[in-house]
């Protein structure tokens, strides 16, 4: 019998100075089996960045077919194409074809590094596609902020991130590599 996914909410307020955008969102995460609460918790921050109505979690690590976030217009063309990882040319080569915009962000510092010496000639050719990197030591923390049932405050400021719930707060700063 397979392991389902576990369920989160979590009530994440936004309040973004460099989009100007402030927004409550009610947010329910599956977390599949295979994920850890880090980039569980990466994903939540990731979404924080990019928040908008349309913006949504996919199923992720459960199809091959779906980013971990999108966002699609209401006549359900993909805007907005969100990879977690260190995906392949031929998986970014796909988002780049079907999305108006594709991030991907990396976060295990040392193979991203390798990943991304690998792989930097080849993405350059897509004009869509941006990557960025969150340092490992930040991700870590994000994932002490777990709970099942989680209040988290994002501020946005300068191109930094504070994401808090209770007393813990931790600082995301994202390096651009493209």
């Amino acid at each position: 019998m397979a392991i389902k996914s576990t369920i989160f909410k979590a009530e994440l307020s936004i309040s973004d100075m460099d989009r100007h955008y402030y927004e409550n969102h009610q947010l329910t995460i599956a977390r599949h089996p295979s994920e850890t609460d880090e980039r569980m918790m990466l994903r939540i921050a990731i979404f924080a960045l990019h928040a908008n109505e349309l913006l949504s979690f996919t199923k992720g690590l459960s199809t091959d077919d779906e980013p971990d976030l999108w966002q699609k217009s209401l006549s359900d063309e993909i805007e907005l194409w969100i990879e977690l990882g260190q995906p392949d040319e031929k998986r970014v080569r796909k988002a780049c074809g079907r999305s108006q915009q594709v991030y991907v962000y990396c976060y295990s510092t040392k193979s991203a590094i390798v990943w991304w010496e690998q792989v930097k000639n080849k993405f350059s050719r897509f004009e869509n596609l941006k990557v960025r990197h969150i340092p490992e030591e930040v991700v870590e923390h994000l994932g002490q902020l777990v709970e099942k049932a989680m209040q988290l405050q994002c501020s946005i400021q300068d191109g930094v991130m504070w994401i808090r719930s209770g007393e813990k707060s931790v600082e995301v700063v994202v390096e651009h590599w493209n």
